[in-house]
């Protein structure tokens, strides 16, 4: 049986070498903007332009119900067509909450979809959306705010450490809004047209990104005292990673930036997340972590997945279980993901 393909990039989709818009520079080192190229003019890009207008179209004249309930109903269709993200999620609660009926994990498939839906138009929200609109969605404890707001007056060196929600760029938005701007550690578009929309939609609060391969430029941000967006919850393969637990998987490849940029001197680590609820988004911020890094790298990354895990708890439908959290494993296991390649 031939394993389904998640996803086509989008060099495969234009005949590699075919001359596209995009510049050798973008989405590498530190991003401050984008400027709009005539070029990304060219008709084989009007699809993309159609469906950004449409978004911002929107999110702009729709009340937020308006747009979760119509995120809900994208995000029903697409667990009816998304063959292969679907048993990409199956398998991944599977492995995560093994000690989960069949049905319990079953209804929970059917409402991370859903909220997926939903974060289609939370990402035009943060994209488009003014400064006041935004803000009035807010809801943080007034205690955790002041005490995030003092870290950030006294430019503390300051990881926000989060996770892969799926309001994640809300999330970006309301820190930059409620706390202090910083910097976004981000994985590039090769569509020049989506890479100019992300970057610019999220430089609309923040100060820059930074590719998340540029290590050095993290650092840089870092000691400059900027707020730095980072989320280590994701698998990049086995290098600069170690194998820890993270939920019902022993052997998690996890990324060890989080402990090497906390080795900066005066760096604090912050975990932060935003949860949507009923009437706005619950953005907690903590208290950053003590005594941390330590000189165990294994032991520091293991930490890191538990606050993860903390995050995810809060709602695990909003979690971003669309990618392969586990896909690489030990040497000599066999792949968790079988039947996608």
């Amino acid at each position: 049986m031939a394993k389904m393909k998640l996803h086509t990039s989008y060099a495969e989709r234009t005949k590699q070498g075919r001359q596209t818009a995009r510049k050798i520079s973008w989405g590498e080192g530190v991003t401050e903007g984008i400027e709009f190229n005539k070029s990304m003019l060219h008709y084989s890009f009007w699809s993309a332009w159609l469906a950004a207008g449409l978004l911002w179209l929107l999110v702009t004249i729709l009340p937020h119900r308006a747009l979760v309930g119509l995120g809900t109903m994208i995000g029903r269709l697409m667990h009816r067509c998304l063959k292969g993200r679907r048993y990409v999620v199956s398998q991944n609660l599977k492995l995560a909450f093994p000690e989960k009926s069949e049905d319990e994990r079953s209804s929970l498939e059917r409402r991370i979809f859903e909220n997926a839906g939903i974060a289609v138009f939370e990402t035009g929200m943060a994209w488009f959306w003014s400064d006041e609109r935004v803000k009035r969605l807010l809801i943080i404890d007034d205690k955790e705010l002041a005490a995030a707001r003092a870290l950030g007056a006294a430019n503390t060196r300051t990881i926000a450490f989060t996770c892969h929600m799926v309001t994640l760029e809300l999330g970006a938005r309301l820190y930059a809004l409620a706390i202090k701007p910083g910097i976004g550690v981000y994985r590039s578009s090769d569509h020049p047209v989506w890479e100019y929309i992300q970057v610019n939609g999220r430089l609309r609060s923040n100060l820059a990104l930074i590719d998340r391969t540029d290590v050095r430029s993290m650092v840089k941000a870092v000691m400059k005292g900027y707020p730095i967006w980072y989320a280590p919850d994701q698998d990049y393969g086995p290098k600069s990673s170690v194998f820890v637990p993270f939920f019902g998987v022993k052997d998690t490849c996890t990324v060890t930036g989080l402990h090497d940029l906390a080795r900066i001197k005066g760096v604090k680590v912050q975990p932060f997340w935003l949860i949507r609820e009923q009437k706005g988004y619950r953005m907690r911020v903590l208290t950053p972590l003590e005594n941390f890094p330590t000189e165990d790298v294994v032991a520091d990354t293991r930490l890191g997945n538990q606050y993860v895990e903390q995050m995810i708890s809060s709602a695990p439908e909003q979690y971003l279980w669309m990618h392969r959290r586990f896909k690489s494993v030990p040497e000599g296991q066999p792949s968790r993901y079988p039947e996608v390649s």
